[in-house]
């Protein structure tokens, strides 16, 4: 094997970046040069923050605008009128006129005329007592009365009677009542006292109620 090794290619000249013409020579502690590649970014990045700038002071100058018209439409004076001035109605006091009441008529009444009826006969004439006792048990005093219509139209009957002793003193009461009765038609009814009473006690029409049916 042999030690012998070819020779290493000679090392090739690099171009050098010279300044221009009448710029000073760099600064040994300059920072170097950046690539092309990196300020063609940042020219971009900073026209894009100054598009977006105006693209904003553009807007806010357009929303002052509008708001300063609407101020200005709203401020207006209102509009003046061209009729001639005219001047304020006087109006003429209101006289109230006195008021007359109108004296009130009545107007007349129209009364059908009653005829009068002529009364019937009285109607104690209708009761007769026919009985007057008192229960031999119980000693409760009864009258047995008869009735006769004496008047022109059926009737019913509410017949009231008091028994009194032999000296004249009330003892007991009682009522006797028919249902319609016919003109001259005659019923028997009797009315019941209440309590025990003495023998001889007397019977007594008080009153007699006739209701025309």
């Amino acid at each position: 094997m042999s030690d012998y090794f070819p020779p290493p290619p000679p090392e090739q000249p690099q171009p050098e970046h010279r300044a221009p013409v009448g710029a000073s020579p760099p600064s040994p502690w300059a920072a170097p040069a950046a690539p092309p590649g990196k300020q063609r970014t940042g020219l971009i990045v900073t026209l894009a923050v100054g598009g977006g700038l105006v693209v904003a002071g553009a807007m806010v100058a357009l929303v002052h605008s509008l708001m300063d018209s609407v101020s200005d439409s709203i401020a207006l004076p209102p509009a003046r009128s061209d009729a001639p001035y005219s001047e304020p109605y006087d109006e003429e006091p209101y006289e109230e006129e006195p008021y007359e009441e109108e004296p009130y008529e009545e107007e007349p009444s129209y009364e059908e005329p009653v005829e009068p009826v002529a009364p019937g006969p009285p109607a104690e004439g209708d009761v007769t007592v026919t009985k007057c006792t008192r229960d031999s048990l119980i000693g409760w005093p009864h009258a047995d009365l008869r009735i006769v219509n004496g008047s022109g139209s059926p009737a019913a009957y509410i017949v009231s009677i008091t028994f009194v002793d032999a000296d004249g003193a009330v003892v007991s009461d009682g009522i006797a009542t028919t249902e319609e009765v016919a003109p001259g038609a005659s019923v028997k009814v009797r009315a019941q006292g209440s309590g025990e009473v003495a023998a001889g006690t007397k019977c007594r029409i008080t009153e007699v109620d006739r209701h025309p049916l």
